[in-house]
């Protein structure tokens, strides 16, 4: 790299710096007209940033308060500025910034998480589900080994989750009409799945072994591996049958929902 290209490099990252951390310094060369100006734009800087993040999580928003959803968001956009070519992107990772900032109020990370999957569900390339009645008839003499080694493709930006806490009541009671957020109550572990249904996100919860379900396939695990997966270890006869009536319930539901994109053997 040459010495004028390592100089722009250098000030860039220094601008970028002083962006994000009023206590940084200005790069070099810089006096009190450029000092100025750099307030203005860390100014307009933050203020898009946050407005991004306002607009990406509006439940959340009014979930926790306006002054609690400040601190979080100017925390997470200094600990994660964004890096991607469109600023709504800023909002990937907040869920873990809320996990770390209401760890008395876990809740707040779910529902972050799932207001930015609803939002990436939003966004996902137009698809064609699997006929539920077409995977039935390509299927109609699968071989043992066949079953064993189904793979399936899911529809583009879908995912699940596994949740401590009701999410489906807190959605509800955060609609913009609404002036009463549900109070937290905690479930025992539940499943949630994100999807795009025509061109409308939804979500679903579901049985905890069908979120997992879903996420060991979604990363590649065979109609074999699920079953064994839901066996358990050291399963018996018995236990791999119900397994495998399990998976075939999964797999039904999958197909009824529009959630398979396609499928190899």
């Amino acid at each position: 790299m040459s010495d004028t290209a390592s100089d722009l490099a250098e000030t860039q990252a220094a601008f970028m710096r002083a962006i994000l951390d009023d206590g940084a310094p200005l790069p070099a060369g810089w006096g009190n007209r450029q000092a100025a100006g750099m307030a203005v734009y860390r100014g307009n800087y933050r203020s898009a940033v946050m407005d991004a993040l306002a607009s990406s999580f509006e439940r959340t928003a009014r979930y926790v308060g306006d002054d609690a959803f400040r601190q979080a968001s100017m925390h997470h956009v200094i600990s994660h500025p964004p890096s991607h070519w469109t600023i709504e992107a800023v909002g990937a990772g907040f869920d873990a910034t809320c996990a770390e900032l209401f760890g008395d109020n876990p809740e707040v990370a779910e529902l972050a998480w799932l207001e930015w999957a609803m939002l990436e569900a939003s966004s996902a390339a137009d698809h064609e589900p699997l006929p539920a009645a077409e995977f039935a008839a390509a299927s109609a003499d699968f071989a043992d080994d066949d079953w064993a080694n189904l793979k399936l493709t899911f529809t583009p930006r879908s995912t699940a989750r596994i949740v401590e806490h009701d999410l489906a009541g807190i959605w509800r009671s955060l609609d913009a009409e609404s002036d009463n957020p549900a109070a937290p109550s905690e479930q025992g572990q539940r499943g949630v799945l994100v999807w795009r249904e025509g061109e409308t996100p939804t979500f679903l919860i579901i049985a905890p072994d069908n979120a997992r379900a879903f996420m060991a396939m979604q990363n590649g695990a065979s109609y074999g591996d699920l079953i064994g997966l839901l066996a358990g270890d050291n399963p018996d006869g018995e236990a791999i049958q119900n397994a495998a009536m399990k998976a075939g319930g999964m797999l039904g539901e999958w197909l009824n929902e529009g959630l398979v994109l396609a499928f190899e053997t």
